[in-house]
């Protein structure tokens, strides 16, 4: 009973989305005294996949924020959005005019769920333009990138997170506790991996690199290497790496598959693999006094773990919405994000130092 019980209230603690964990409607009225505004309004720039099957319908459930404008350079998608979502004409930008946005009081927050290739010059543009920020992960082409999007959201006094959903998660915040509290004692081993066999536009933005910055690695690595960051609560100190392509004429520009490993301050080693080739995801502990994993770790639901006492049993929630309340009330309470741009720099330093693995055959200091 003990175990459970601290299970339950690590995840009560850390949840957003629970009703034992949601603030009380004096905090709530104490933080719109000081914003003037009790809920906050996010709009999206990009309206591909993610936008369209996530982070909209999200919007609909969300309590702290609500769908309040959007970005696209495509005019049909304005007359869809509008209409669905209830969006008035001056509240929808294009990516010419958008500098205006500053005048806009609706917009409080700008969601950048662009190619990543464009994700600094976006994030810069939102917050001199005052607007609050979250970036799409990976968040950059590379720390260097990283870096000044935090110098300038810093320097216009704005705050900002990454999509880094998971966090927001139950069964991801389970695996939090057992691999921080070390319940299980020392960690050992993590085995990671997310990928899927790409077989969609051979054209599509995924694979240039200038938009893209790599393949597999940017895209579906860096759960792994959050995963690894986030079971043990340490930062790798070294990374060495491999590089697999069984389909060159598509994959010319970015990678394929990638097989790395991490090592821990302490001592605990993180084998990963991110691929286009292959259907993975997972993420497994090996730890002294027993294992426990999530099966299905990185999805935007349908969630699976297990520990040595058995399966877990959370509920499955909507993350996305978790994720955009939260960063709504960090800005309305001026709280620091659980999720900020200086973890997303970090996931950078990584992917880095995997790359520079794979070019020089040797184990590389992040």
């Amino acid at each position: 009973m003990g175990f459970k019980s601290s299970r339950r209230d690590f995840i009560k603690n850390i949840s957003i989305g629970a009703v034992s964990a949601a603030p009380t409607v004096s905090a709530i009225a104490a933080c719109a005294g000081k914003s003037k505004k009790d809920k906050l309004g996010i709009a999206l720039a990009g309206l591909g996949s993610y936008s369209s099957y996530q982070l909209g319908p999200a919007l609909l459930e969300t309590k702290y924020c609500y769908l309040s404008g959007i970005v696209t350079g495509t005019p049909a998608k304005e007359k869809t959005w509008a209409a669905k979502y209830k969006i008035p004409q001056k509240n929808i930008y294009n990516y010419q005019n958008f500098d205006s946005i500053a005048s806009n009081p609706d917009i409080d927050i700008l969601y950048v769920v662009l190619p990543i290739g464009m994700h600094k010059e976006f994030t810069i543009r939102a917050a001199q333009a005052g607007k609050h920020v979250i970036c799409e992960k990976p968040m950059a082409i590379n720390v260097k990138e990283c870096e000044e999007m935090i110098a300038a959201c810093k320097k216009a006094d704005r705050k900002l997170s990454i999509g880094y959903r998971l966090h927001f998660e139950p069964y991801t915040q389970e695996m939090i506790r057992l691999g921080q509290q070390k319940i299980y004692g020392r960690l050992m081993e993590i085995d990671c991996a997310n990928g899927f066999r790409y077989g969609g536009d051979p054209n599509a933005w995924r694979l240039k690199k200038s938009l893209a910055g790599g393949g597999g690695l940017m895209d579906m690595g860096v759960y792994c290497i959050q995963g690894a960051r986030y079971t043990t609560g340490e930062e790798p100190l070294y990374a060495s790496a491999r590089e697999e392509k069984t389909r060159p004429e598509l994959f010319k520009e970015v990678d394929e598959t990638i097989y790395f490993e991490l090592e821990f301050p302490s001592g605990c080693i993180a084998k990963g693999i991110s691929s286009y080739n292959m259907h993975l995801n997972h993420l497994k502990v090996k730890a002294e006094k027993g294992e426990f994993e999530l099966s299905d770790a990185y999805r935007y639901g349908g969630m699976n773990g297990r520990t040595p006492e058995g399966r877990m049993d959370f509920p499955q929630v909507n993350q996305q919405a978790r994720q955009m309340d939260d960063f709504a009330l960090c800005v309305l309470n001026n709280k620091t994000t659980r999720v900020p741009g200086e973890m997303g720099m970090m996931d950078m330093k990584v992917v880095e130092a995997i790359y520079r693995s794979i070019a020089s055959g040797k184990k590389e200091n992040v």
